[in-house]
């Protein structure tokens, strides 16, 4: 039997070797995705370039392995027809008066933002610093380029120079710079939104109530019903389908492109709204 000391130091040295995972698990919980990438999706430019042939998970995105390409696929159209206001599938924060203090901490931030991006108009910079593409071969008006170091950091600190992703438009040539976008985690408050980014002058947006067509019938389902612009909207309906139900599948977002010439284009939901 062992000596009661060594008892106690064992028995302590375990309570906080538990305790210390149990913080790491609430910090993981919190982070907009802090899995590595799932799928790979390789397209011509990606073999002509092994940079961009990682596909990788938009932050916030936590679902079944086997469902994460479906969403990311899903998810694409739905990114690329954004519109103002509330549906069952894309909730928004609501406007705020906008205020003097709003206008000056916005104009700040788009300020802080340009000159931490401008790096990044060579777009191989932001390859080689960590930013992987979304989606590299899914024909897309705006890639994504995230860096998931960003995404475990925003969400735990806000540092306006630090976006999780980069927003380009694909060339002949390569990317084109737009702007970036930020992120939270989906159980973030209104006020903790707005103290990153005045909802005054910009609006974050959460992706909701996915129903993902059964396995083995994703290519041929019917998607007037099924993904983020089907008629499915509740877990009950899903269930019915024989579907797979996700009531939120990302973090919060925000768009900005600093680049632009009025508030109404930099803080636009969609550069192409």
């Amino acid at each position: 039997m062992l000596p009661r000391k060594m008892y106690i130091q064992l028995a302590t040295k375990a309570g906080i070797g538990l305790g210390a995972l149990c913080v790491v698990g609430v910090l993981l919980a919190a982070i907009p995705n802090h899995h590595p990438p799932t799928t790979t999706l390789i397209s011509a430019d990606a073999q002509r370039d092994p940079q961009t042939s990682a596909s990788s998970k938009m932050p916030g995105m936590n679902p079944d392995p086997d469902d994460a390409a479906a969403i990311e696929q899903t998810a694409i159209h739905d990114m690329e027809h954004m519109h103002h206001g509330n549906t069952a599938h894309m909730h928004m924060t609501a406007s705020r008066p906008q205020t003097a203090e709003d206008q000056k901490r916005a104009e700040a931030m788009v300020a802080e933002l340009r000159g931490g991006i401008d790096k990044y108009k060579d777009y191989h910079v932001a390859l080689n610093e960590g930013f992987k593409i979304f989606l590299p071969n899914v024909k897309q008006d705006e890639y994504h380029f995230t860096n998931y170091k960003n995404g475990f950091l925003e969400a735990l600190t806000f540092d306006p120079a630090r976006p999780t992703s980069l927003l380009y438009k694909k060339t002949a040539s390569g990317y084109d710079l737009l702007g970036a976008m930020y992120t939270m985690p989906k159980w973030a408050s209104e006020d903790q939104l707005n103290e990153r980014v005045p909802l005054s002058m910009a609006t974050w947006h959460l992706h909701t109530n996915l129903c993902i067509p059964p396995k083995g019938q994703r290519l041929a389902a019917d998607y007037s019903k099924f993904g983020l612009r089907g008629s499915i909207t509740t877990q009950e309906a899903c269930d019915a389908a024989g579907g797979k139900f996700y009531p939120v599948i990302f973090g919060w977002m925000v768009h900005v492109y600093p680049y632009e010439d009025t508030t109404a284009k930099i803080f636009a939901v969609h550069l192409h709204d």
